[in-house]
């Protein structure tokens, strides 16, 4: 009986999988790839909820009591609930994953979402390999693997979206109602113009120097995103008769959801 016993605690510390907390939709395919059946992830910013305010529910804090790690990713709610969530769960440990990575361009901060390129995301999954092999030393071997063939498969998606983007001339402006695809420009050789103004829709005066702005960089198009309201891009696009493409940095389809975003640009 002892021996049944053994063998069933055994097995169970075996097969258990981590549970991991992430801030957002993105993250869940990253962890995924690198620690596939070994790792159970949620993420905490709803689908539609906007990661500058989010607030967790009381569910997801349940959720974040029993997990061993959480993957933070530099978005805005973080600076308010991580010691929160520190001290809901004293054995949690918490990953900064943007560890390694260039928030500066131009001498100058860029926005929070670190996630909006392949070459940022190649470093991204390394953090999350240190991380999982180190809390998890029998899986490293596996995750390594899973590294390998992910940074490839980055690698395969920069080169796509070069050559879907190989006509458009280098400079090249985009306009945007939230500034999320800062490192996307940079790395893509392209200009994002954002209609917002310091985080905030812009007045009436500056919504008119944003139109000109737009008039003498020919955007054919204005992108926002579903967690924010569009009101002032509404207006752009029908005082220059452009489109509204709906496009979020916060998709779970990460990799599609950036091969859209630049068949939209090239088109």
């Amino acid at each position: 009986m002892k021996k049944v016993v053994l063998l069933i605690i055994i097995t169970v510390q075996i097969f258990a999988k981590l549970n991991i907390v992430v801030s957002i939709q993105p993250e869940i395919e990253f962890v995924q790839k690198i620690g596939g059946d070994r790792v159970d992830v949620v993420s905490m910013v709803e689908e539609g909820s906007s990661p500058h305010i989010y607030e967790p529910k009381i569910y997801q804090m349940k959720k974040l009591s029993r997990a061993d790690l959480y993957f933070a990713i530099g978005v805005e709610f973080e600076k308010v609930w991580l010691d929160k969530f520190k001290s809901q769960n004293r054995k949690l440990k918490i990953i900064d994953l943007s560890k390694d990575i260039n928030r500066t361009f131009d001498g100058r901060e860029l926005d929070p979402h670190i996630w909006t390129t392949p070459l940022n995301v190649k470093l991204i999954a390394k953090n999350i390999f240190n991380a999982l092999s180190t809390f998890d030393k029998n899986g490293t071997a596996y995750y390594k693997q899973n590294l390998d063939n992910y940074l490839r498969e980055l690698d395969r998606l920069d080169r796509e979206i070069r050559d879907i983007l190989k006509d458009v001339p280098k400079g090249s402006s985009f306009m945007v109602f939230h500034p999320a695809w800062g490192y996307f420009a940079r790395d893509y050789g392209l200009k994002e113009l954002a209609v917002e103004i310091n985080g905030k829709e812009p007045k009436p005066k500056e919504l008119i120097k944003v139109i000109q702005e737009a008039k003498r960089a020919k955007v054919k198009a204005i992108f926002t995103q579903p967690e924010f309201p569009d009101k002032s891009a509404r207006i752009i696009a029908d005082t220059l008769k452009i489109k509204v493409i709906k496009v979020s940095p916060l998709s779970k389809d990460w990799a599609n959801n950036l091969l859209n975003l630049t068949k939209a640009i090239a088109n």
